[in-house]
């Protein structure tokens, strides 16, 4: 039993450093192209951050777990904002930008509810899945759009340097890809085992271990920011992350196949998701401090207890 925890362990470990050194490389490799900064933020940074969602999505699909992987999608997502920005939030506030309440978070609540809908009758199918990649693919080009039209952003020097030659950025890319691949095989195999052997369903290990696993990747940014007061963009990050993993996440893993929704995601956990989303709005609101405070990150984190708590 010892074995199998290590296996999972070492499973988010892989995750996590290839999940890294994926965005690294991809970024450098886009550099090198002569990518703008701003599109490389909205697309290859923005797709390698949700990469461990959905490598592990798309294996549980193939191993025959859909439970996990829907429950690692919205997990992920309550855990981000519950967790990653309540934790970042309690070592130094979050300033909230505008574009944050006036844009990531309508489109957020809009794809949410839509998953919601989509869910009800049991089965996330190959057509709703490809009505996501529309939408994802709308939300990226209007994104790139505003970006360009932006002063500030359109004059930022699109001739960055990248970090690495273009043949280690390429074999890192490459390793990296392997690298997320055995780690979600090894996370998804070994939580199906756990939850067998702890006579819990794989919707709870999938929600709880597994998608707080996937979103370390973003819990370390985000903190790392924190400790250096860099906190201006991580409101943005969480929700464009929330946003990235259910469209691209379940939009791709749905084309593979149709994914069946156990009816207590469908019927509790979505719904705790969108009032989570909810509340993160109410929270954003105050125009006259326009911040997430220390008090607000201690809120949000009793709500995760709560939250776990309920669905155990």
């Amino acid at each position: 039993m010892i074995q199998v925890y290590l296996l999972l362990l070492l499973g988010l470990l892989l995750l996590f450093v290839s999940g890294k050194y994926l965005v690294d490389s991809s970024v450098s490799i886009a550099r090198l192209l002569r990518i703008p900064t701003m599109i490389i933020g909205l697309t290859v940074v923005a797709f390698g951050t949700s990469a461990p969602e959905l490598l592990v999505s798309l294996q549980a699909a193939f191993r025959g777990y859909p439970e996990i992987a829907m429950g690692n999608v919205v997990g992920s997502n309550i855990s981000n904002i519950l967790l990653v920005l309540a934790i970042t939030a309690m070592i130094f506030p979050i300033p909230v930008p505008e574009k944050s309440v006036k844009l990531d978070w309508p489109v957020l609540m809009f794809v949410s509810l839509l998953l919601f809908i989509f869910s009800l009758n049991g089965s996330l199918s190959r057509l709703e899945g490809s009505v996501f990649l529309i939408l994802l693919a709308s939300y990226i080009g209007y994104a790139v759009i505003q970006a360009r039209n932006n002063p500030y952003i359109s004059s930022e020097d699109p001739g960055k340097k990248p970090a690495m030659k273009g043949w280690v950025a390429g074999m890192v890319f490459l390793v990296s890809c392997t690298g997320l691949a055995f780690g979600a095989d090894l996370l998804v195999k070994n939580a199906a085992v756990i939850a067998g052997n702890l006579g819990i369903s794989q919707r709870v290990i999938s929600i709880t271990m597994v998608a707080v696993g996937t979103s370390i990747p973003e819990l370390a940014t985000s903190v790392i920011a924190a400790l250096k007061k860099e906190t201006d963009i991580s409101v943005g990050n969480i929700m464009g992350s929330n946003i990235m993993n259910i469209l691209s996440v379940l939009g791709f893993t749905s084309i593979v196949g149709d994914i069946d929704v156990d009816v207590a995601i469908a019927r509790f956990d979505i719904p705790w998701m969108l009032a989570i989303t909810l509340v993160l709005l109410f929270l954003m609101l105050p125009a006259a401090r326009s911040r997430i405070t220390r008090w607000e990150g201690a809120f949000m984190i009793v709500i995760y207890l709560l939250y776990i708590y309920l669905i155990f």
